[in-house]
């Protein structure tokens, strides 16, 4: 079976005065580029088998403007995880889901899709290498099972910014 891992950074967040980064809610521009990130994911993606999203309040958002409808997981982890951590999550992934959606920050979604795409020479690698703006997803795909995706073992099959 072929796993789909869908990387997505979060909407771009408001910066209202005295709030906590963690706390930190969407933008007006994050809502509507989630939403149609959501409508993307369906239109182009296999069905989403479950998200696991940061608790940060603009992660929850992002979410909730997606209108995706799998089982969710909120993990605090995710918040200020580096590459290494994420990839580990994505290990842990149940066998008998096909695809995962993980939602979190940069510079942890970047530095994680990166780190799992095999080939950095295509365009979208190349997109992705240059700047990772919020909202954008990149998907890869991999002919192992979640407990063995390592570095370097995904297909990056595309790289997509919703605006």
């Amino acid at each position: 079976m072929t796993r789909t891992l869908i990387l997505m950074r979060h909407g771009k967040s408001a910066y209202p005065p005295g709030i906590d980064d963690h706390e930190r809610p969407l933008a007006p521009r994050g809502r509507r580029e989630a939403a149609l990130a959501g409508d993307w994911l369906r239109a182009t993606q296999p069905p989403i088998s479950a998200v696991r999203c940061s608790t940060a309040t603009r992660t929850r958002e992002t979410l909730a403007a997606t209108a995706l409808t799998a089982p969710v997981e909120f993990d605090a982890s995710i918040y200020e995880a580096a590459a290494d951590q994420l990839i580990e999550l994505v290990q842990l992934t149940d066998p008998a889901l096909s695809t995962l959606l993980v939602i979190g920050h940069a510079p942890g979604m970047p530095w994680t899709a990166w780190d799992l795409a095999a080939d950095h020479d295509t365009e979208d690698a190349q997109r992705l290498g240059r700047k990772f703006p919020t909202s954008a997803m990149a998907v890869l795909r991999f002919d192992l099972p979640w407990d063995r995706i390592d570095p370097g073992t995904g297909v990056l099959a595309a790289f997509h910014i919703p605006r």
